[in-house]
């Protein structure tokens, strides 16, 4: 799936495509190799990062227990006060200049790392023209602020990624009016000039400097016509790579561009929505629903080509709160070969969840992952036989269109990075006990009786209770 680049590609070895479909638009295999990262086959998908960490992973896990060859980091999750206060990652940065981004997050040499402004999905601005010519909103711990696009260059240069995603002037959540178009291809093209400009000083300095990935606008190329020339011509040769975050600009895409490697940030909710991603040309992936899934207690459960020979509608995950489960001693998946499936069994996993603990989505991330490993790997082979289309329409028959409903409430949520649905909104996730006794709703609160105190402190004296 994924070896190790030897360390002496050029740019024109860092992605080479091994078999395209004949039309403009279509599947096709690739490999992206970096030097002395993981090459990746693709069509794949990046891990998702909150801080630097695929959530509930931790860095030793992630090594040993995954094989996720490259994952996406957002820069708005570390730059809280910047740049009244220099940010504890930009500060290490400047101590250590040798790979910086890879040493403060602590993950694996190997993996490839993305990073870009915003998390994907990010969390839209509540203000309507959040952007301006000069900066963008983003999302932080403190709440929203602007980042200006000549910071956004000098800081990811700072922190030496592999892949930068050029700052982009997407309005996430709204449609681009005829005149909202203007302005952005208008920023757009100065932001890209001048990252490319400190970029050019940068590599002058140390010789150094990451692969660039330009983003597209969310319109189809003919609206972004003038950004699309500037791309095509005068910095063809400065940009790596694009960043693709509507399909709609695939359709009429230039030839000229075609060559670059896309990662796509589309937002897909399912698996169907990948292979559509894919059938249009689509790399690299970002999958927010891996973790979505794996928060709602949801193990996936799909395959690109179905061998039970049966004709019903699948589930593509299943509900591990179910009470079905409390005694089961089988894998959550049959056939699974992850960590969770060989060493654990549903009704510990079920156990967990109720329980609360860490562990139970520990166990669903490395699972749902293991999961997406082999649904691509699949994909990969399907394209390679020439069956592409064909399986995809199988898949989209065989399963249902959308992931099972969420029925747990989940793990405990860090607030800035989900958006809330009116001013007086209670707590995501309410605490299960107060003092010794259970919550059994929002605006009752029992009291424990004597024997219950005694059982729980070992006293035989009345306790107070607050």
């Amino acid at each position: 799936m994924a070896t190790l680049s030897d360390g002496k590609g050029t740019d024109e070895d860092m992605f080479k495509i091994i078999k395209t479909s004949t039309n403009a638009l279509g599947p096709r295999r690739a490999r992206l190799a970096l030097p002395g990262r993981r090459s990746i086959e693709t069509p794949h998908y990046l891990g998702l990062t909150s801080r630097g960490v695929i959530p509930h992973v931790s860095q030793d896990n992630f090594e040993s227990l995954m094989d996720v060859s490259g994952v996406y980091i957002a820069l708005e999750d570390f730059i809280e006060r910047a740049p009244q206060k220099l940010p504890p990652i930009l500060k290490f940065a400047q101590q250590r200049p040798v790979d910086p981004l890879r040493r403060f997050v602590a993950l694996p040499d190997e993996t490839l790392l993305v990073v870009g402004a915003r998390r994907t999905p990010p969390l839209a601005a509540p203000a309507a023209n959040s952007n301006t010519n000069t900066s963008v909103a983003i999302s932080t711990a403190i709440g929203f602020k602007t980042l200006k696009a000549e910071d956004y260059a000098e800081d990811v240069e700072l922190l030496k990624p592999d892949v930068v995603i050029g700052l982009g002037d997407i309005p996430y959540e709204r449609a681009l009016s005829s005149k909202r178009i203007e302005k952005a291809v208008d920023r757009q093209i100065q932001w890209l000039k001048d990252h490319v400009t400190s970029r050019q000083q940068v590599e002058a300095e140390d010789g150094t400097s990451s692969k660039l990935f330009a983003p597209l606008l969310p319109v189809s190329c003919a609206n972004q016509q003038y950004y699309i020339e500037c791309l095509t011509g005068e910095v063809r040769d400065d940009i790596h790579g694009l960043a693709v975050y509507d399909l709609e600009s695939l359709q009429d895409l230039p030839g000229s561009l075609s060559d670059l490697p896309q990662i796509g940030f589309t937002d897909p909710k399912t698996p169907h929505d990948i292979l559509r991603n894919v059938a249009l040309g689509i790399d690299v992936h970002a999958v927010p629903f891996l973790t979505t899934a794996s928060e709602a207690g949801i193990a996936l459960d799909f395959s690109l080509s179905r061998e039970d020979g049966n004709s019903d509608i699948l589930p593509l995950g299943i509900d591990m709160w179910s009470s079905d489960h409390a005694t089961d001693l089988g894998p959550s998946v049959k056939g699974c070969t992850c960590y969770a499936c060989t060493d654990h069994h549903r009704a510990y996993l079920q156990h967990l969840l109720n329980a609360k603990e860490m562990l139970a989505w520990v166990l669903l991330q490395v699972h749902n992952h293991a999961v997406m490993d082999r649904f691509f790997g699949a994909i990969r082979q399907s394209i390679d036989q020439g069956t592409f289309d064909a399986d995809a329409e199988a898949f989209a028959r065989a399963y249902e269109p959308q992931l099972p409903a969420q029925t747990g409430s989940g793990p405990r949520l860090r607030g800035y990075q989900y958006k809330s649905d009116h001013a007086a909104e209670t707590k995501k996730n309410r605490k299960a006990y107060d003092a010794f006794t259970k919550v059994d709703t929002p605006d009752t609160v029992g009291t424990p009786d004597e024997a219950e105190v005694a059982a729980l402190t070992g006293s035989t004296k009345p306790a107070k209770v607050k």
